[in-house]
């Protein structure tokens, strides 16, 4: 027996072909519509999300066989992969060719994941009839969102919830549900929407339509009444953030100069200071050197100097190296010096430092970029760190040990009565880890009074990647109803408060102070504390699917 996968030797008359031509033009259409519903489109853009999936699914629920309902889902995925994520490849003069190439595949390789829930589509065919196979499908694109987030080759940038940032009042329910929650809704939307306008008629028709108008109408009401009614803290810090606007191809070259970085950091926290800031927070790898590694003691002596005489706290994204005197008391992946003789670790870290002391409060990212900071599955395979490495050599950075928590002891904190001192926590997200939403959820659940995200966006230049990342911070404060603070290096620094609204913000590639009060909401929201609830049910879902079928499977060849 011959396997076919993707190519049809099979002669077609001139109808099928006509019919092959009709289904990829639907399913492009709705590649395309899910692209232009993301960031950086702006509203009404999104309100395509609510049918986009209607095409794909007009192809394969006609479709008989796994391998077409696969093609026709891959198209559709790779479209809609290559107009949100295109930008992965950076694609400017100074980009590392490694990273080229991870821009290239990426586009190629991430539409393979959209292939779970098209599989279990299958499979739920097998079980039940079509209405009910596809009525499940958006418990299997969950279930495919969930898997994505928790792989070591996770980059879940296309969960369709974080999408749809820009439409307010409609994701203000992620307090419940979360982004993977919305996402949940929207899918459910283009089903009814889907069975109202191809499959129905008469009663029944109108009963799809109302549900489908129900879904969208029901948050978009709750949004309103949110936004409208809910109270904000009267406690407030105000923060200062530095957008120094480095090259950073140029940054992280042997020229560079972390004196002269250092004092431009100054010169910029100064006017932050000069505005009452009591907090000043710097962006990923501010520094581009191992600073507390011990080579560096007169930087960090400015450091501290620099604190105490104007008595502000400094968060700041900085790469972090840790030695550890014996195997045994360092973490899991830790590297060995043959030369020193020595165990090691380096984090693409988060610092806190203090006016009144020298300790220091550390965090190390622990969702590091699939090849761009770490190999996936190099714990396993080694030999892949070897071959595959950054020009820029950021790509072998360990991975964090734990969600630590920032504690301020003391700190001037705005009430309605006056400025007081009072003690402050903060939870740090390197960059990329932003993006996801039961990582964040873990951190909050430790108690925060805000959320605070370093991050360089600059690899990518005026693309898509910066906005997107940006607005997927939205649904970050709305989900735990906190405040959220960004420090990027060449924009887009901002300040969005409990709701979701950005405050202010910073333009692109230009060099900026940002300073605002930032809100220090209470309390925590039903998704933070339930925050896998959903993901968690779909996938057992899906997995009992699974099991039936490979339970059948076997029964067949055991002839039982």
């Amino acid at each position: 027996m011959k396997l076919k996968f993707w190519n049809n030797k099979e002669a077609l008359t001139p109808q099928q072909r006509r019919q092959r031509k009709n289904d990829r033009l639907l399913l492009i259409s709705s590649g395309i519509l899910l692209g232009i519903s993301f960031p950086p489109f702006p509203f009404p853009f999104q309100l395509f999300m609510f049918a986009a999936l209607v095409p794909y699914f007009y192809v394969i629920d006609r479709r008989e066989k796994l391998i077409d309902i696969n093609r026709a889902t891959y198209l559709t995925a790779f479209v809609f992969c290559l107009i949100t994520i295109y930008w992965v490849g950076s694609w400017q003069a100074a980009t590392d060719p490694f990273l080229l190439i991870s821009g290239v595949l990426l586009v190629f390789f991430n539409p393979v994941f959209f292939l779970i829930p098209s599989t279990l589509f299958f499979f739920a065919r097998s079980l039940f009839n079509k209405k009910w196979a596809l009525f499940f499908f958006p418990l299997f694109w969950i279930t495919y969102e969930y898997a994505y987030m928790i792989t070591d080759a996770s980059f879940p940038w296309l969960t369709l919830g974080s999408g749809l940032s820009h439409f307010l009042p409609f994701i203000q329910v992620a307090e419940f549900i979360g982004a993977v929650g919305i996402s949940l809704l929207v899918l459910y939307i283009n089903y009814f929407v889907f069975r109202a306008a191809f499959q129905s008629g008469g009663k029944r028709k109108m009963i799809f339509w109302t549900i489908a108008l129900s879904l969208i109408t029901l948050p978009i009401i709750y949004g309103y009444y949110r936004i409208n009614t809910f109270e904000m803290s009267n406690k407030k810090v105000k923060v200062g953030i530095v957008q120094p606007n480095f090259d950073p191809w140029d940054k992280w070259s042997e020229e560079s100069s972390p004196a002269a970085v250092l004092d431009l950091y100054f010169e910029m926290s100064k006017k932050a200071i000069d505005k009452n800031a009591a907090l000043i927070v710097w962006p990923e790898t501010a520094v581009p050197v191992y600073l507390m590694g011990g080579t560096y003691l007169n930087l960090t002596e400015r450091i501290y100097s620099f604190l105490k005489e104007q008595n502000v706290y400094l968060l700041t994204g900085m790469p972090d190296l840790r030695f550890f005197s014996s195997k045994e008391n360092a973490p899991s992946d830790v590297k060995y010096s043959k030369e020193g003789g020595y165990y090691y670790a380096t984090y693409n870290a988060i610092l806190l430092f203090s006016p009144n002391s020298q300790s220091l409060q550390r965090y190390g990212k622990m969702k590091l970029v699939p090849f761009g900071e770490r190999v996936p599955f190099v714990d396993e395979l080694p030999f892949l760190g070897n071959w595959i490495k950054w020009g820029v050599g950021i790509s072998g950075w360990n991975v964090g040990q734990d969600t630590s928590i920032f504690f301020i002891p003391k700190i001037k904190i705005e009430e309605p009565n006056g400025i007081k001192e009072d003690s402050l926590r903060i939870n740090g997200l390197v960059c990329y880890e932003s993006i996801y939403p039961f990582f964040n959820a873990s951190f909050v659940n430790k108690g925060v009074d805000f959320i605070s995200v370093v991050t360089n966006d600059s690899w990518y230049g005026n693309s898509s990647g910066p906005y997107q990342h940006k607005e997927f911070a939205v649904l970050r404060a709305i989900e735990n109803r906190k405040s959220v603070i960004r420090a990027a290096n060449g924009g887009i620094s901002c300040i969005i408060d409990p709701l979701g609204r950005t405050v202010k913000e910073t333009k692109m590639f230009t060099r900026d102070v940002l300073t605002g009060d930032v809100i220090l909401q209470p309390g925590k929201t039903f998704f933070t504390e339930h925050s896998t609830a959903i993901p968690l049910i779909a996938s057992a879902f899906s997995l009992w699917i699974l099991g039936l079928v490979i339970i059948r499977w076997i029964k067949k060849k055991l002839k039982i």
